[in-house]
């Protein structure tokens, strides 16, 4: 038995590099990821700036949702970890949350289906500008006395500074932002090939030789994943943002 309209419905890819590398749509390299990366842009814009656009005595529903999520990024991550300073720095922090937070949850919405954060251009953009910012507060703040003491924690005898001054220099500069690319890239890939496994496995089974048991199986465990991918995309924009709080910290207070 066959089922034409669904197989005309579900996608099944040829080659497995369909569902990364994706053709350009428009002139100057503009592909469907660069598409998704401004339509996640004008969504952080948007649900930023929409709720609260008009002061209100009570705020509405969705007012107070963006209110709250602004608040837990502002309180819960950068005055957490950053102290009485973390003002300065919520200009990047709060749109780097929800920037990411949307650059994921395209994984699990409908006709979009690809979280864009598992091409590893955007998190390494990402963790450059990091990179760039929290290097950059600790030399405004302390000079170049912030390389050397980057480089050498207080209390370390001198005979061990040949073994300690390239570990923190490795661990400082050079492994916190491969860190943070690898971490949230590897995270949006692995959940998104076993979404697109099971999917597939289901539309296959469904497609090509209908049997309720085969499909019905992969099936639970593709809803199953997607709730927890849905969890997973919440997470990985916290960490990341978290992340960037505290290496801005170590920055401001580099001498502890």
């Amino acid at each position: 038995m066959r089922f034409p309209i669904v197989a005309q419905v579900v996608e099944v890819p040829s080659d497995v590099n369909v569902l990364f590398d994706w053709p350009d749509v428009l002139p100057l390299g503009i592909n469907r990821v660069v598409l998704l990366m401004f339509l996640a842009t004008a969504a952080t814009f948007l649900f930023l700036y929409l709720p609260v656009r008009k002061a209100r005595v009570v705020p509405t529903k969705m007012g107070v949702v963006v209110e709250s999520l602004v608040d837990f990024v502002r309180n819960g991550i950068a005055r957490d970890t950053i102290g009485s300073q973390s003002a300065k720095y919520e200009w990047l922090l709060i749109p780097m949350f929800f920037w990411i937070l949307f650059l994921n949850l395209f994984e699990v919405t409908p006709l979009i289906n690809f979280p864009v954060t598992s091409r590893m251009a955007i998190p390494a953009f990402l963790a450059v500008l990091v990179w760039v910012v929290f290097v950059f507060v600790g030399l405004r703040k302390h000079g170049l006395s912030y390389i050397k003491n980057s480089l050498i924690p207080p209390g370390v005898p001198k005979a061990l500074l040949i073994l300690v001054i390239p570990i923190e220099l490795i661990s400082t500069f050079l492994i916190r932002p491969i860190s943070l690319a690898v971490r949230l890239f590897a995270n949006m890939i692995a959940g998104h090939i076993m979404l697109t496994v099971f999917f597939l496995t289901s539309a296959s089974y469904f497609v090509l030789e209908p049997k309720a048991v085969a499909f019905v199986i992969p099936l639970a465990f593709a809803i199953v994943i997607t709730g927890f991918e849905i969890f997973v995309a919440v997470l990985q924009a916290f960490i990341f943002t978290l992340l960037t709080a505290v290496y801005i910290e170590s920055s401001i207070h580099v001498e502890h």
